[in-house]
């Protein structure tokens, strides 16, 4: 009687456990509420609940054996992780889980060449919106091109040129509009396959669940970088009235339309905000949105993740990280900013050559140069603004350090990868922590065997100080970036950060260190085109105490046609030798005898012979005149 009684309760737990089971699991979709299976919405409610359940053991796996238990064990945690990974940005992982989505779209869900076009009606182009447009343009360019998939499109159809403002006398914008993307999609669409409008629903499910949104493809794309949330009125603001002082236009009837701001633009939300950096251009995708504030806001939550930097919160409301393939990325959110928004700003890997990065008429001239300077072992500065390309140029520029030098790197974010482009060379990066402030890593420098230091960017009291110091006794020479727009501006606030720090009390002493530390400074410029070329070299000649007296305010020194060559200060010459001028880079004044002297002692004897061949040709002198 009790066994009979055992096995109707086991009998029962497995009616239970099979019902449950047809419920919820393969073949069976759920319409909550009456939901249209072939809404976004109820496709991706149903890969959410398959995978977490796939993702969790499961009732079905009791009395499986040992090995088919592990099998599955296995399977489950390889699931995720790759679920964890794809927020990252890993490649493989995101690949890892849309195989998973594609399989239960086309197996258990029942989606098929028949039912595809009422999820995306590619059977009726004039139904698919500007969005659905850019992602099939995108995804046959990418076919074709891969990752330059975007900037191919741009090029083929010179999306990057200036646009004229809405109001007459506005200037010029970078915009693509979804006008753009209606020509260009009439001209490039060709029939798509099933499995090709599958992949795009893929795509599409992914980026909706676990991606970025609509810069999900965008990120991979190799471009400069990208942005969102960066641009709209911010959701805190309400309403737009009339009394604001914003225009409005209407109809005959005066029904409200929508209203515009001072520039002509009609009024966007914040989530309405997508940009890319390309080739120095910040261009507005204005044909894209992120839908909600919710939807941006999961994005930025999300995108910084990568190695656990800690969490973005009201008190610590901003976030500098990379992802896996190197990007920066930097995060913010309310109270600190008035929106939520990130940036994505990418270093491109393959371009890394000084002959690649420098364009122009006599461009060999600023090339030499600073590979003369990496030879030479100078200390050297490159100053410009943002984007202006500081970053990629010290990359290129590594390379013509002698390999046998040590290299140890100091950076905010991870930015440089260095030992990427330069992998079997001794180089160590480090970067502040929460728990390791930037002074303390640099101070750790010291015992780690550098002989070059590079510093990515000098945007600290406390680090400029050090990189004074450090130039002057702990290393043979210091490459770093700055923000300086002048030479002089550069001098003046690495002098103040150490009068700021200590280190000197006396405004003309803590001047004469930082003028005796630096050698020469590169300067970067970006126009409004975003063309970015050298502007000028500079050396920093520290003056002699004697000859100071009567040259003290001597001034500029103008060369012929008028341009400026040289500025005597209290404490040293800034020399000009070398500018770009109408188009063309044009040596000035020569480098000074000391210092091509000190540049030729640190070369081997081909190199420093082939330098006094160099300036021989640009200045007609000889290295020991």
């Amino acid at each position: 009687m009790n066994g009979l009684i055992i096995t109707l309760l086991v009998l029962a737990v497995l009616i239970f456990l099979w019902r449950k089971a047809n419920m919820t699991g393969p073949g069976r979709v759920e319409r909550p509420n009456g939901q249209d299976r072939f809404e976004w919405s109820a496709i991706v409610t149903y890969i959410k609940e398959r995978l977490h359940e796939l993702s969790r053991t499961s009732g079905l796996d009791w009395g499986l054996s040992e090995e088919a238990w592990n099998r599955k064990a296995k399977a489950r945690a390889e699931l995720r992780q790759a679920l964890r990974g794809c927020a990252y940005g890993d490649p493989k992982d995101k690949q890892y889980i849309k195989s998973f989505i594609r399989d239960m779209l086309a197996g258990d869900y029942g989606i098929n060449e028949h039912n595809i076009d009422r999820i995306l009606p590619f059977h009726r182009q004039e139904l698919l919106t500007a969005q659905d447009r850019f992602d099939i343009l995108l995804y046959l360019y990418k076919q074709q091109y891969g990752a330059d998939g975007l900037a191919q499109m741009i090029e083929d159809y010179a999306l990057d040129e200036a646009k004229p403002s809405k109001t007459s006398e506005g200037s010029p914008v970078y915009e693509i509009t979804g006008e753009d993307i209606d020509r260009i999609f009439f001209l490039e669409y060709r029939p798509l396959t099933f499995q090709e409008k599958l992949d795009l629903v893929v795509q599409r499910v992914y980026q909706m669940y676990k991606g970025f949104s609509v810069v999900d493809e965008l990120r991979e794309m190799r471009i400069d970088g990208l942005s969102g949330g960066v641009s709209g009125i911010p959701s805190g603001y309400g309403a737009v009235e009339p009394s604001s002082g914003i225009g409005h236009r209407y109809e005959g009837n005066d029904r409200f339309l929508f209203a515009v701001d001072e520039d002509g633009e009609q009024l966007t939300r914040s989530w309405e905000s997508v940009w890319i950096f390309y080739r120095g251009k910040s261009i507005r995708l204005s044909f894209l949105s992120f839908g909600s504030e919710a939807e941006l806001k999961r994005v930025c939550q999300n995108i910084y993740k990568f190695n656990l930097p800690g969490q973005l919160s009201e008190v610590n409301g901003y976030k500098v990280n990379e992802m896996q393939d190197g990007s920066r990325i930097v995060v913010v959110r309310p109270p600190f900013a008035e929106t939520w928004a990130f940036f994505v700003r990418k270093f491109d890997m393959i371009g890394t050559s000084l002959e690649h990065l420098i364009q122009g008429e006599n461009a060999e001239l600023p090339i030499g140069l600073l590979k003369y300077f990496m030879k030479g072992s100078r200390i050297t500065s490159i100053t410009g603004s943002q984007g202006s390309g500081k970053t990629t140029l010290l990359m290129a520029m590594v390379k013509y350090i002698y390999a046998v030098y040590t290299l140890r790197v100091q950076e905010m974010s991870f930015e440089l990868h260095l030992r990427r482009l330069y992998s079997g060379r001794n180089i160590l990066s480090f970067r502040e922590t929460d728990y390791v402030s930037g002074q303390a890593a640099l101070d750790l420098q010291k015992k780690t065997d550098g002989t070059v230091h590079i510093l990515g960017e000098v945007a600290t009291d406390e680090v400029a100080a050090w990189m004074v110091q450090m130039a002057q006794v702990a290393s043979l020479f210091t490459i770093f970036t700055h923000h300086a727009k002048t030479f002089r501006d550069l001098i003046e606030s690495l002098r103040n950060s150490l009068l700021k720090t200590g280190v000197f009390r006396d405004e003309r002493v803590a001047e004469l260190q930082v003028a005796t530390v630096i050698d020469f400074d590169v300067h970067l410029r970006r126009d409004m085109t975003g063309r970015r070329y050298i502007e000028r070299i500079t050396e920093c000649c520290r003056r002699e105490s004697e000859n100071r007296a009567g040259q003290e305010g001597q001034g500029f020194q103008p060369a012929a046609g008028g341009q400026l060559t040289s500025v005597h200060h209290a404490n040293y010459e800034e020399r000009v030798i070398m500018e770009y001028r109408n188009g063309r880079y044009v040596a000035v004044q020569p480098i000074s005898r000391q210092t091509r002297e000190a540049m030729a002692r640190e070369m081997l004897p081909e190199d420093a012979a082939e330098f006094e061949r160099f300036v021989g040709s640009y200045w007609g002198e000889k290295v020991g005149a």
